[in-house]
């Protein structure tokens, strides 16, 4: 039997190669005549042969029996799964800083942070970027384009990342928690910023307090400066706070708070 032996006496007459059975060279050849037999019943695509079908019917199905030993993660297709492997691995070491990753190509990337280089330029502005998809993502700035749509409504989006924070509003879904308290929010950014109530990085240099913005910070220092650059329109009066004016203002509007 041929199974075990490195025997091919089948010859592709196209490219030379040679092949163990007979069925092997037919297959092959599909590459030469672009002959696609198989056809998915769901949809319009076809396939060469039957095995690349089956894995394509699992997009209709939502079938996923290739199971990552690790963190239990499912996928349809091998090769998927042979990639997602790589991020347990992560074979790929930084020289300079030891940092790993899980493809060549990121390694590669990174590299770059410390080499400073960045190969890709925008031929509009001329921005330069480090990575490629950054710049096919900086580029629809000048373009406007937005290649991803919401199928519940019109609003379309320029990056992927932007279109499922906007799912969210329809969903509900709040995946991102905080450690601290507990509350759930939407978008991640809106999680950091939350983080911030607890932590108070922007500290005052003339008291002890602390303040979760930089923006609640630069109010409370005009206490410690006397500086008043909120005038009255009004009169002549003059406050720390744009709050303070506001309900200043209502002596003269008669305004009731």
């Amino acid at each position: 039997m041929r199974t075990h032996s490195d025997e091919k006496p089948f010859n592709c007459t196209e490219c030379g190669n040679y092949f163990r059975t007979k069925q092997y060279l037919k297959v092959h050849q599909r590459l030469h005549t672009g002959e696609k037999p198989y056809k998915c019943s769901q949809c319009d695509k076809t396939f060469s042969q039957s095995s690349h079908l089956k894995s394509h019917q699992r997009v209709h199905t939502g079938e996923k029996p290739y199971h990552c030993i690790v963190c239990k993660k499912s996928f349809s297709q091998q090769p998927t799964l042979l990639n997602h492997k790589r991020i347990h691995e992560k074979p790929f070491k930084c020289s300079q800083c030891g940092m790993t990753f899980a493809e060549s190509g990121y390694l590669k990337s990174h590299q770059r942070a410390h080499t400073g280089m960045k190969p890709y330029h925008c031929n509009v502005c001329g921005r330069r970027f480090t990575r490629h998809g950054s710049l096919v993502l900086h580029q629809r700035l000048h373009t406007g384009e937005k290649p991803f749509k919401w199928s519940q409504c019109d609003k379309t989006f320029a990056l992927s990342r932007y279109l499922q924070a906007h799912q969210r509003v329809h969903t509900g879904e709040k995946p991102y928690h905080c450690s601290v308290c507990g509350k759930s929010f939407s978008q991640q950014t809106t999680l950091l910023n939350h983080k911030r109530t607890h932590e108070k990085p922007f500290k005052c240099s003339q008291c002890d307090k602390a303040f979760a913005q930089s923006g609640h910070l630069k109010a409370h220092q005009i206490l410690h400066t006397g500086e008043k650059p909120f005038k009255c329109s009004q009169c002549d009066k003059k406050f720390a706070l744009s709050c303070y004016l506001k309900s200043h203002q209502r002596v003269h509007t008669g305004e009731k708070p």
